[in-house]
Formats: C-alpha cells, structure tokens, sequence
C-alpha cells in the first residue's frame, strides 16, 4: 500500500476493491501508532472483500533497538509489541520490514558487535511478544545507503539465528539484493531456512519486469528452497510528497499507480507460474 499512501484508512477502501478484482490475494497495510480500533475496522473491510493482509514497519530514530541509550532501546521494544497489537487487530499474520535498527540512521562506521547483540536482544523480546499475539516478524535487510546494520541475506541470517525465535525470520527484498547481492541465487539458496517473506521491488521502485532485477533466478531458487509464503509488490509513487521524500523518489515510474498494481500482478503471477 505505500505505493498509494504512507497510513492507510477508509479513503483507500475503493482501491482494495480494484486490488480483488486485479486478483490479489492480500494487502501490505503501514502499522502506525493511531488507534487499534482503526486497524480492527480495516480487517473487517477486508475480510468482506476476502483480502487477507500483513503488515509492515519501519523504527524512528529516537526507537532505535540498536543505540547505546536504554531508553531509546525500551521505546523499540514498546513500539513492536504495540505494531504486534495492532497487526493482530487488522487480522494480519506477518509484520515485514527493517526494524532490526532504526531507518536511515548511521555512526559513520560499520556495525559493532555491541549494535548487533542489542538488535538480537530487542528483536528476541519483540518476537515473544508478536508471537503471543499470533503475529510473526519477517526483518529486512536494506542496501548500504538505507542502514548499516544489515545489508545482505547473510547479515540477516546471522540476526535470525542469533534472536533464535520461531516468530522472527528473514524478509528477502529483491530491490536490495539487486544492489547489495554477487550472488542472487546463493543468497536465496543459502537461506532456506531464514526467509519468512518476500518483497517484489524492481531495481528502480517501479514496475516489476520492466528493471533489472534477475527474476528468473529469483523465482527459480524461492521455488527450489520450498519458498510458498507471500510475493508482496512493494513499489513507490509521488502521491504523497513527505513519504517520497523519506525513501527518494524523485520521478515518476508510471502515469497511473494502478498500471504498477495491474502490470506487476499479471508480471509475477505469470513469472512464477513458469517455474513450475
């Protein structure tokens, strides 16, 4: 849904809509910190419309499960156990996203092995509490101008093992391995066992098919390790100039978003098929 808009409420009913008819067979809603009932009332419009959902998340700098102020530690873990509540309250069963640190934040140098035990730490305590609400925690790993904490499949299995959760897993984002990968089919391969869910993101944050991204080794390895979680299209727009700004989009990849959502399902549903 952030290709449409960074919070998502009842104006956007119409477009779930057009999304069932394209033939999806859920939605990635933002979780903020509005109302829970908020999100109960998205779950039961999307219920009559038979969508399922996830959820997806990103940590501000002052929630940041990586800093060495406790504080700012303890508002992270607050901040995931209330996304748990909330996703739990949409009816969804997974919450994606780079929650390991806070986004875009950096020290000028690379992660030390004191960020990386807090990651392990506060993910841990998160995923106990995503795991009582019935929720699972899929973390990204992000491209090196995004994050420092992760920014290959091998670093985010290392977080993986090291929370050692059967709520926390992987989320594979085939626009970061697109910059960060020497190996797309290694990375997927060697992480079997990590990945939890997958973003569909084309090099550029456009129509997927129409960039750079190896799909065809990309679909093959999921389809070899097993992979049969969810293929969310994450794509981005102008339409909501504060958000665009946030993750840098400063063009535009379509005349029309609802070209990215049509010509990306008919894209991956046909390019998945093909490997059988």
């Amino acid at each position: 849904m952030l290709l449409w808009a960074p919070v998502v409420g009842e104006e956007h009913f119409p477009l779930f809509e057009r999304l069932k008819q394209t033939g999806f067979d859920g939605v990635e809603i933002p979780i903020h910190e509005n109302a829970v009932e908020d999100y109960r009332k998205l779950g039961d419009h999307l219920d009559s419309l038979g969508l399922e959902r996830t959820g997806t998340l990103a940590l501000p700098p002052h929630q940041d499960p990586i800093s060495a102020d406790a504080g700012e530690r303890a508002a992270a873990l607050e901040r995931m156990r209330g996304a748990a509540e909330r996703t739990a309250a949409l009816g969804g069963t997974v919450i994606a996203g780079p929650f390991h640190s806070a986004y875009a934040v950096f020290s000028g140098a690379g992660p030390t092995a004191d960020e990386k035990r807090r990651s392990a730490e506060v993910m841990h305590a998160s995923a106990e509490a995503a795991g009582a609400a019935g929720v699972s925690l899929a973390c990204e790993f992000l491209n090196r101008f995004e994050c420092y904490l992760l920014n290959t499949a091998a670093d985010a299995r290392e977080l993986v093992r090291a929370v050692d959760h059967p709520s926390f897993s992987m989320l594979y984002d085939t626009h970061h391995a697109h910059i960060e990968e020497q190996d797309v089919a290694d990375a997927i391969l060697s992480s079997a066992t990590e990945i939890g869910h997958v973003h569909v993101s084309e090099n550029d944050r456009g129509v997927p098919g129409r960039g750079l991204v190896d799909w065809a080794t990309t679909f093959r390895c999921l389809k070899e390790i097993g992979y049969d979680g969810w293929l969310m299209i994450e794509a981005f727009s102008r339409l909501d100039p504060q958000f665009a700004a946030a993750v840098h989009i400063w063009r535009d990849f379509s005349n029309d978003p609802d070209e990215v959502q049509r010509d990306g399902f008919t894209f991956v549903r046909d390019r998945w098929a093909e490997q059988g």
